[in-house]
C-alpha cells in the first residue's frame, strides 16, 4: 500500500477514535472532557517566553544522587532507632516520617524517569531503583514506562493511565467516598495500569523486582517483619491521605473548568 493509502487508513483510525471519544463524553458526564491541546507544552512555552531566565534551571541536577542516598540511609537508621518502640510511636513515625520520606522517593523516581539525575539513561534507571528500595514495593521501572506515555499522550483515555476509570468516576462521587479514594490512591495508581493498559514486563522490571525482593529480605533478616511493614505502610500512607500527597490532586484534577493544573504555595 502506498503512502496515500497509509494516510487514509490513519485518518479512518483517527475518525474511529474521535467517534469513541464523543460517545464516552456523552456517557460519562462526571468527567471533565477537554477538547483543546495538551496543556503542559503550551504552558511551558508561555512561561519561558515570559521568563526566559528559567531555562538556566532546566536540565540535570547532579545533587539528586546524594539526596536519594541520604534519605535511603536515613530510612535504614529509622528502622534501627524504632526497634522496640511502642505501637503508637511506631505508627506516628510511620505516617509522618516514613510516609514523607517514601513520598519524596516517588518524586525522585519521577525526576529520574526524565533522566534528570545523571547523564545517560542507564545511571538514571539504577538511581531510580535505589530510590525505590525503601518503598518496599517495586515501582521504578514500570513507572518510567507509563509516565513517559502520560506525558506523550496526556489526557488521552486508556493510554494515559493517570486518568481515573469510568467506575471510579461513578462510585467516588460523594465527599466521604472521595476521602476513601484519596486513602486508596496508591492502590488505584498501581493497579489501574494493569487493568486498562497492561504491558509485557521488560528486563528492567525484572531487575527492579529482584532488587526490591533482595532488599526486603535483607530488612526482614536484619531487623524483622515489623520494620519491613514500616517501609511498605509508610509508602501507602505517603501516597494516600497525606499532606505531601496533595499535589496529586492539584496537578491532575480539574477544579475550575479551563484550568487543568494548580500549584500549592504554603508552609509544606
Amino acid at each position: 500500500m502506498g503512502k496515500g493509502g497509509c494516510a487514509v487508513a490513519k485518518q479512518d483510525m483517527v475518525s474511529v477514535l474521535e467517534k469513541e471519544r464523543e460517545e464516552k463524553v456523552q456517557n460519562q458526564p462526571k468527567f471533565y472532557w477537554a477538547h483543546d491541546e495538551e496543556p503542559h507544552r503550551r504552558r511551558k512555552q508561555e512561561i519561558l517566553n515570559k521568563h526566559p531566565s528559567l531555562k538556566q534551571y532546566m536540565g540535570i541536577d547532579t545533587s539528586t544522587k546524594f539526596k536519594v542516598a541520604f534519605w535511603v540511609a536515613f530510612q535504614l537508621l529509622s528502622l534501627h532507632v524504632l526497634q522496640g518502640a511502642p505501637w503508637y510511636t511506631w505508627l506516628f513515625c510511620c505516617y509522618t516520617l516514613s510516609g514523607s520520606i517514601n513520598h519524596m522517593m516517588t518524586l525522585a523516581m519521577h525526576e529520574l524517569s526524565h533522566n534528570l539525575g545523571a547523564k545517560g539513561v542507564t545511571p538514571n534507571r539504577f538511581l531510580a531503583i535505589l530510590a525505590n528500595l525503601p518503598m518496599g514495593i517495586p515501582a521504578a521501572a514500570s513507572f518510567k514506562r507509563y509516565h513517559m506515555e502520560h506525558h506523550k499522550f496526556q489526557g488521552e483515555d486508556v493510554v494515559d493511565v493517570d486518568i481515573p476509570t469510568e467506575w471510579e468516576g461513578w462510585f467516588f462521587h460523594s465527599t466521604p467516598r472521595k476521602v476513601l479514594w484519596c486513602l486508596l490512591q496508591p492502590v488505584f495508581y498501581s493497579l489501574r495500569p494493569l487493568a486498562i493498559n497492561p504491558k509485557e514486563p521488560t528486563r528492567w522490571e525484572f531487575i527492579n523486582i529482584a532488587c526490591i525482593i533482595a532488599f526486603d529480605l535483607s530488612i526482614v533478616y536484619v531487623w524483622g517483619v515489623r520494620e519491613l511493614l514500616y517501609l511498605v505502610i509508610g509508602t501507602l500512607f505517603g501516597m494516600g491521605l497525606h499532606p505531601v500527597a496533595g499535589h496529586f490532586i492539584a496537578e491532575h484534577y480539574v477544579m475550575h473548568e479551563g484550568q487543568e493544573t494548580f500549584s500549592y504555595y504554603g508552609p509544606l
